[in-house]
């Protein structure tokens, strides 16, 4: 059933939200387990789509999967098998992560080319390229990508690109070379916390990597993989939105459990926009409204994460001046102004740079999801407008957001999800 998001604005958001475990880590560790044929128990696993779009894909490919408890996952792959089909990986472009996973335990795959957001093309080259650095043999067809890896040895990889350095990819050639014989050095590897936490777990497993966290990850291959139980990191991207989402109706929310270091780039914009920003163990507050435009540029980790962009163009809106929003990651990213302009935002777009005046008067409106993030974003908006914002496409939403609109309700936000046949005659989606 279609659904959609009904809120009202103006109300100033205050309290506590609990940061949940993080989308981005949990799906290439949910890919790792099949990495040996031993149990892998994954603790505070976010309940998303997303998740459980991997755990069929886990069941498809051989492997024992079940879900105790909420948060909780146990994977046994104790026999798979190497190819994974296309009406499987369409659902989100993380599934590519199983390719580094199969090549590592059964030195072969076959994986049609994954979907997922519609955010700009995001190839998967410097994957492929990383492989066959390896030894691999590799093909594409029929956009059907087999890999060979039956003479792969370790070697040194390069896995930067021009837009930087790639996280699933680095997380392929990780899980990779694991299990390949000989040492592997990825330069312009990826330092994503979630990469740090990918690494964490192979680690548990009996997998040797040193480096993780910098631009250089040196894996030497071991023979096996043994069971492990791991808790994955905070989501640093959730914590960063219900933080916007505290300052942009002026309000004061504290994310507890969120990792501040990991939201570096992030809280110091927060900070430069004028709100207040307090960090300490365990927790990160945020509150007041924002007073000054700022400009910005989204860049791999450790630089502000493309993941807040649209978050933070929204919260730009409600600030006096001129502010710069550009994206180097993926220069696509702005099917979000066009829907913000909708509810009366002034954003003109010159290439990847979104120019924003804000200050201006924003009302509600009927305004449709494109991608998980800029899903978040008109939500975002939508609180601070004036009157009634109807939100379509929510299911991008729950890719990414675990109970958000319920969440948001706890720290004193007006919404509701209700059937897309609630909306007013005239404004839903043809």
């Amino acid at each position: 059933m279609l659904e959609v998001a009904r809120i009202v604005g103006g109300r100033a958001l205050r309290g506590t939200v609990q940061a949940a475990g993080a989308k981005n880590a949990a799906l290439p560790l949910l890919a790792a387990s099949l990495l040996t044929s031993e149990e892998v128990t994954l603790r505070n696993v976010p309940d998303l789509s997303d998740v459980r779009f991997m755990a069929e894909i886990l069941r498809h490919q051989g492997a024992s999967v079940a879900n105790p408890k909420p948060g909780t996952w146990v994977i046994r792959a104790e026999s798979i098998v190497h190819r994974t089909p296309y009406d499987l990986v369409r659902k989100m472009r993380a599934s590519v992560c199983l390719l580094g996973a199969l090549v590592g335990r059964l030195h072969q795959a076959e994986m049609a080319i994954p979907g997922g957001c519609v955010i700009g093309p995001r190839p998967i080259d410097l994957h492929l390229k990383g492989l066959e650095a390896l030894g691999c043999a590799v093909s594409v067809e029929g956009g059907v990508v087999s890999v060979d890896a039956r003479r792969a040895r370790g070697g040194s990889v390069f896995m930067g690109g021009p837009m930087g350095s790639t996280v699933l990819g680095t997380a392929n050639l990780v899980m990779a070379a694991t299990l390949t014989p000989g040492e592997t050095r990825i330069e312009c590897a990826a330092r994503e916390p979630e990469v740090v936490d990918l690494c964490a777990l192979l680690l548990r497993m009996g997998a040797d990597i040193r480096g993780h966290g910098t631009e250089t990850i040196t894996v030497r291959g071991v023979a096996s993989l043994r069971g492990a139980d791991h808790a994955v990191i905070p989501d640093r991207i959730e914590a960063g939105t219900y933080l916007v989402a505290g300052a942009i109706t002026g309000g004061d929310v504290t994310v507890a459990g969120a990792e501040a270091d990991h939201l570096g780039a992030f809280l110091d914009k927060l900070r430069e926009a004028g709100v207040g920003v307090e960090t300490g163990p365990g927790f990160v507050r945020a509150y007041g409204r924002p007073s000054r435009a700022v400009d910005l540029v989204t860049e791999p980790y450790p630089g502000f994460p493309t993941d807040l962009q649209a978050q933070f163009l929204a919260l730009q809106l409600f600030v006096d001046g001129k502010s710069h929003i550009t994206e180097k990651v993926y220069p696509a990213r702005f099917m979000h102004a066009a829907e913000l302009q909708r509810m009366g935002a002034d954003i003109a777009m010159d290439g990847a740079t979104a120019v924003v005046v804000g200050g201006k008067p924003l009302s509600g409106a009927p305004v449709m999801a494109s991608d998980l993030r800029a899903s978040a974003a008109l939500i975002l908006a939508a609180l601070a407008a004036k009157g009634e914002t109807w939100v379509q496409r929510l299911y991008h939403l729950d890719r990414g957001y675990e109970r958000f609109e319920e969440r948001l309700r706890a720290l004193g936000a007006e919404i509701e999800r209700l059937p897309a046949s609630a909306m007013p005659k005239g404004f839903a989606e043809d």
